[in-house]
């Protein structure tokens, strides 16, 4: 969840850090720190976000070619200078900034006090600095042996980049479970939790596999796992552009990414679809197609955001593929005892490929012979690498913590794969299976037509800023439009708000609704249309507020509902596509209005990469 930037080499390193800690702020925002390396070591590190760091150093000694930075999201101990990264070991031999959890560290901590160290913080973080550092001293061994025994010793999940005074020049990285990744330059090195630090110096990366462990210096690399078995390092190419990082012409990097979604699903089906719309092309699933066209079950385990993708996933398999699904929440399902078979087929899905739940649930089901699919926006991630095959979203990078186009070309895949399937296992007839596609092609125009009336909803969100509370109503594939709409007003704007089926609000959320209580209503013109009105006529006999998404040309629901927004007509299957589009900018500009930080809401960050 935390942000992690390094470098070796011959620049000055402070700009870099800076400047990286700016492009990983999204993966955590309550303190900030740096630690800079030129005969001497340089710690500054406070509470806030990166601008709070960089007024600390102001008229500091920020000289030095070596150096590393971290931006955090809190887990043991709260945001506070004291708990800030690096964190320097007792006797100042080792500096660490760590990126996980470490799951045992009361009992380290425990071992090391009876041993004579005090601790600075509340952190497992500083616990592991000074186990490295007992390691050093009592076995009298290099830098890097010390690091690799001592991470033999615990449990947990961590991305590291460690420093010793006592060998200058030299950085140690170490992954496990979370990501980290080594650009490789001209006799220069940077570190990474991902990518986007990276982008402008070089297109060269390397990424850390589980229990790999680095040591980076001007004079190159040497990569083993922490059981000293040499590994070679795999250096690929990245294909990223600062353009896709920088706002632009946007406020925020959540609107952008909400206005980038005609494109981003374009991305998406390209290269996917035949020229004459006949036919779905996915590369990443081809070898395994046997298998997917037998599978009797399809379980679906993701988290979040994704989770919704999944709902909508499960009545497209249904629908068109014939193929019963469970969709499983993978934070709950890796702690079951869950029944999965040779027979069935489980995707897992998630934006960054690192989510901790997630690849757990995928680690959980791997011995029991079923086939494993990843949906995933991230190349070279670990679902990538853990799955038997899978399918890149090719959304771009998404910044903003709160997830919209890496949703919809979730969405995306997950519609093709089931029109897909239901071509091959003959039971979506040809006919349709091409109208679909065609249909399918028309949704990036269709959403430019929504983000026209951006305007519109900016208004309607003037009208409801000040609520405290709001019900999202939707029926069948729109029931997850309905959960995502109610996460995302969550998520930035700090408004509760909940999301039902429909049919279930006369069980108990009905008691909510009064004259103070909007009420988001998707009433597409789908096989629920009628149902739905009678659900908004229910709302208003009890003096609620309905915002209906409709579709254009709708006159029965104009009528009944305070406030509407309409988008076009499309394939029911593909109306979640369009649905949520108003939705994410409902809650962007409640947000906006009610001064909150729409990148970095509190307490969240973009990737969790911890349980």
């Amino acid at each position: 969840m935390c942000g992690i930037v390094a470098y070796v080499g011959d620049r000055t390193a402070y700009p870099i850090l800076i400047k990286g800690l700016q492009r990983l702020e999204y993966r955590g925002y309550d303190s900030a720190g740096i630690a800079l390396m030129n005969g001497k070591t340089n710690i500054y590190k406070c509470k806030g976000k990166v601008k709070d760091l960089e007024h600390l150093v102001k008229d500091q000694d920020i000289s030095g070619s070596v150096g590393m930075g971290h931006t955090r999201w809190a887990t043991h101990g709260e945001p506070s200078d004291r708990n800030a990264h690096p964190h320097q070991s007792m006797n100042g031999k080792f500096i660490v900034i760590h990126n996980g959890i470490i799951e045992n560290y009361a009992h380290l901590k425990k071992e090391l006090t009876n041993r004579g160290y005090s601790f600075n913080s509340d952190t497992d973080t500083e616990v592991l600095a000074n186990l490295i550092e007992n390691v050093y001293l009592e076995q009298k061994v290099s830098a890097e042996l010390a690091v690799r025994l001592a991470l033999t010793r615990v449990v947990g999940a961590y991305g590291l980049v460690i420093s010793s005074p006592e060998e200058p020049g030299m950085l140690i990285a170490a992954r496990k479970g979370s990501p980290l990744v080594i650009g490789v330059g001209d006799k220069e090195y940077f570190l990474a939790s991902d990518a986007t630090p990276i982008i402008e110096y070089t297109d060269q990366v390397i990424y850390l596999n589980d229990e790999e462990v680095a040591v980076i210096s001007r004079q190159g690399l040497d990569l083993k796992n922490i059981y000293n078995d040499t590994k070679t390092p795999e250096i690929k190419t990245i294909n990223l552009s600062i353009e896709n990082i920088d706002k632009g012409e946007y406020e925020h990097y959540m609107l952008k990414e909400i206005h980038e979604q005609s494109n981003s699903i374009t991305e998406t089906f390209r290269g996917r679809i035949a020229m004459d719309e006949s036919k779905i092309f996915l590369g990443g699933i081809l070898d395994v197609m046997h298998k997917l066209i037998d599978a009797k079950r399809i379980v679906i385990v993701a988290c979040g955001t994704s989770w919704h993708a999944a709902l909508v996933g499960e009545y497209l398999f249904e629908e068109y593929a014939r193929i019963p699904v469970e969709v499983e929440y993978a934070s709950e399902f890796r702690y079951r005892n869950p029944i999965v078979d040779k027979d069935d087929l489980v995707i897992a899905i998630s934006q960054s490929g690192e989510t901790a739940d997630t690849l757990a649930a995928v680690r959980l089901v791997k011995d029991s012979g079923a086939t494993i699919l990843g949906i995933c926006n991230v190349a070279g991630s670990s679902l990538s690498r853990e799955t038997h095959a899978g399918v890149y979203t090719h959304a771009g990078i998404e910044i903003g913590v709160a997830s919209t186009k890496a949703f919809t070309s979730q969405i995306t895949v997950l519609t093709m794969m089931a029109f897909l399937l239901g071509n091959k296992r003959q039971v979506l007839p040809a006919a349709d299976y091409k109208a679909l596609i065609h249909e399918l092609i028309q949704v990036p125009d269709k959403i430019a037509e929504i983000l026209k009336e951006e305007k519109n909803i900016e208004k309607i969100a003037s009208i409801y800023k000040d609520v405290t509370n709001a019900l999202y109503l939707g029926r069948g594939i729109l029931f997850p439009v309905a959960l995502e709409g109610a996460l995302k007003l969550k998520e930035i704007s700090y408004i509760h708000a909940e999301g039902y089926p429909a049919a279930e609000m006369k069980h108990g959320p009905i008691a909510l609704i009064d004259e103070s209580l909007p009420v988001v209503v998707l009433a597409v013109q789908d096989r629920s249309y009628e149902k739905m009105v009678s659900n908004i006529q229910e709302v208003k006999a009890r003096k609620g507020k309905v915002i209906a998404i409709v579709s254009k040309g709708d006159k029965v629901v104009k009528k009944m509902a305070d406030q509407v927004i309409e988008i076009p007509n499309c394939h029911e299957a593909l109306s979640p596509l369009l649905s949520v589009i108003p939705l994410q900018i409902l809650s962007y500009h409640i947000a906006v209005m009610r001064g909150c930080n729409v990148d970095q809401p509190r307490n969240l960050a973009k990737s969790v990469t911890v349980e």
